[in-house]
């Protein structure tokens, strides 16, 4: 299988050319491909395909081999592949996804994409819709209780907001000495969110400017994440933490400064780097290819 190591702020994917032809099992082979001493190592699996609703399709499968619905560094990089390698000569293009069409605009330098800039559509609070099982139409900044395996349980004070995917975002004083892994595995899994969930915890810094570290669902704690950058700069924005409604906000990941900007009307637009690591061919056992 011939591959394309490529990251957003240390979000890695192995994205594969599917525009021919779509890959057999493609969660069993990003679960095979993602593991970090054993096979390329990344975050998961990004098929890039035809559409005939957009320009291009993703398909995004986590390291667990679920799929994902949308992934916005994911879409940034697949913007610089399409349009290095010549697929495309549109500097802006159209990305359909789980998560619905997103529009992609690209900054190009030396022939080559440095940057893209992602209208990732409007945040959605609704419970229902994110899906949250909860007695409320939102939670908004609300004390939610999880229960561990062990019984015990506990509670924070979070927001649930879905950017095509679900996140729950709390604010912590010191994001480095964060419980992301104790606390993150316990709120991904738990009954509150029936399609699990990512969770973000963030540090206010200055008025404009936010870090966070992120546990997604099916990858576990990754170095950064697109939607819940987005995610972040929405509650960030709409709670009055940080930043300002139609500004960009800083957003810092593990793996780098991501740039979100929450309009009036709650589109979110993601702006950040993306990069192309290696490419390669890998052997895939052949119980996979079945």
């Amino acid at each position: 299988m011939k591959f394309t190591k490529m990251h957003g702020c240390g979000n890695d994917y192995v994205y594969v050319d599917c525009m021919d032809k779509m890959l057999p099992n493609p969660g069993k082979i990003s679960e095979f491909v993602s593991r970090r001493r054993f096979g390329i190592g990344s975050d998961g699996l990004i098929c890039i395909c035809p559409s005939d609703k957009a320009d291009f399709r993703m398909r995004m499968f986590n390291a667990d081999a679920s799929e994902g619905k949308m992934c916005g560094n994911g879409s940034r990089c697949i913007a610089k592949y399409v349009y290095d390698k010549g697929l495309t000569h549109k500097d802006t293009i159209t990305l359909e996804t789980l998560g619905g069409i997103k529009t992609i605009h690209m900054t190009v330098e030396n022939g080559k994409v440095s940057m893209a800039e992602v209208d990732m559509g409007k945040a959605i609070t609704d419970t229902k819709d994110i899906p949250m099982d909860w007695p409320e139409a939102t939670c908004i900044d609300r004390d939610v209780t999880f229960t561990r395996s062990d019984g015990v349980k506990f509670t924070v004070r979070g927001t649930a907001v879905s950017m095509g995917n679900p996140h729950f975002v709390l604010f912590v004083d010191d994001v480095d000495t964060a419980p992301v892994e104790a606390m993150g595995k316990v709120i991904e899994h738990s009954s509150v969110f029936p399609e699990r969930v990512n969770v973000e915890f963030v540090q206010v810094v200055r008025p404009d400017y936010v870090k966070f570290r992120v546990w997604e669902r099916g990858s576990g704690e990754t170095w950064a994440c697109g939607t819940g950058a987005c995610a972040v700069g929405y509650t960030c924005v709409h709670l009055g933490k940080a930043g300002k409604p139609n500004e960009f906000l800083k957003v810092e990941a593990k793996g780098g400064l991501l740039q979100v900007k929450a309009e009036q009307d709650d589109t979110i637009i993601l702006k950040g780097p993306a990069a192309t690591v290696y490419e390669g061919v890998i052997d895939l056992p052949e119980d996979l290819l079945k």
